[in-house]
């Protein structure tokens, strides 16, 4: 059965500048393999497309079950100079967890 990272994982994400950051956490630790094998730049890159400009970094919190990913040059300029409509990361949150979730 397919699943979407929306059934293993909780989101959270915000902006600095330019920068889109966003935290998925895993609901369960068992789920958490599954959140790492899931998400990497490459998967993230491939979802959002020419929406990001820049590097896209993913970093395992191992102590919490979560990882951090760090979208750059990807707000179209930042909140007070871009012209979408999500000029402040909110939704890219809820992009991620469009993504497959990877059983092992």
């Amino acid at each position: 059965m397919n699943k979407r990272l929306s059934e293993i994982c909780y989101v959270r994400s915000g902006d600095k500048g330019d920068v889109c950051s966003a935290g998925l956490i895993a609901k369960t630790p068992e789920d958490y393999p599954t959140l790492l094998r899931s998400v990497t730049p490459e998967k993230v890159k491939a979802l959002f497309g020419d929406w990001i400009q820049g590097e896209v970094s993913c970093y395992p919190m191992d102590n919490i079950q979560a990882v951090m990913v760090v979208m750059r040059d990807a707000l179209g300029g930042g909140a007070t100079k871009t012209l979408r409509l999500d000029q402040t990361g909110k939704a890219f949150g809820n992009g991620l967890l469009r993504l497959p979730a990877l059983e092992g």
